[in-house]
């Protein structure tokens, strides 16, 4: 992937920029801190606080990419043994192994979180694996556009590249196609702030919040359907 080049982000922590895009995998101010903020505070941890009683969670995500939302997600997943974790992500442009064994995210981490980010990446596509007894992963190497969802899920992160960048992937069939895979009162989290991404999201029948964003981000969205839908 000659397009792709590592830097290094505001906390420290690695990202990649796609130079055809001229456009980051996660924010230049942190990747850490910002998927830690959108994906795993006000995604995961939020449903997980409104559904103290439940027994599992099918999570999806529309960009693996360098997979630290998964491994945040798996972390967070050894913590919560009393959870299944279901695990379904979209890759269509796999990241080469040489550039994912540069990624610092690693480094100062205890043995089995470094394996964890490991095991993520060497995971078969197309098909799920169990990576911990509470921890289901299925990566599939395929468009949003080109996906037949057979299930649906409780929390959706939406981590497409930026509208600007990536605009087919934010236009309202697509929302709505995401939108439809969420059980009721399921959760629909994204970094971008849009003014047309929450007119879309409020004309589809979903309670649109706006919530402080990560460092370098003044806002970010959350999106919870009706527990009657």
């Amino acid at each position: 992937m000659d397009n792709i080049q590592i830097i290094e982000t505001g906390d420290g922590s690695h990202t990649l920029l796609n130079t055809t895009l001229d456009e980051t995998y996660h924010s230049r101010h942190g990747a850490w801190r910002e998927s830690e903020h959108v994906f795993i505070q006000h995604g995961l941890q939020y449903w997980l606080d409104s559904h103290l009683t439940a027994s599992a969670i099918r999570i999806f995500e529309v960009g693996l990419g360098t997979g630290l939302n998964a491994w945040l997600t798996m972390m967070k997943a050894q913590a919560v043994s009393q959870v299944q974790f279901h695990y379904t992500a979209l890759e269509p442009y796999p990241i080469a192994e040489v550039v994912l064994q540069q990624l610092n995210y690693v480094q100062q981490q205890e043995q089995a979180k470094k394996e964890y980010f490991a095991a993520i990446h060497q995971a078969d596509w197309n098909q799920p694996e169990s990576l911990l007894e509470n921890f289901t992963l299925d990566k599939q190497q395929i468009k949003l556009e080109d996906l037949e969802a057979t299930e649906n899920f409780d929390l959706v992160y939406f981590d497409a590249f930026a509208p600007n960048k990536q605009p087919e992937l934010w236009e309202k069939p697509v929302i709505e196609k995401v939108t439809n895979l969420l059980n009721p009162s399921g959760v629909w989290v994204t970094y971008s702030a849009k003014g047309q991404l929450k007119r879309d999201l409020k004309s589809l029948g979903l309670q649109v919040e706006t919530l402080s964003g990560p460092p370098g981000k003044a806002e970010m969205v959350r999106a919870i359907k009706s527990s009657s839908a």
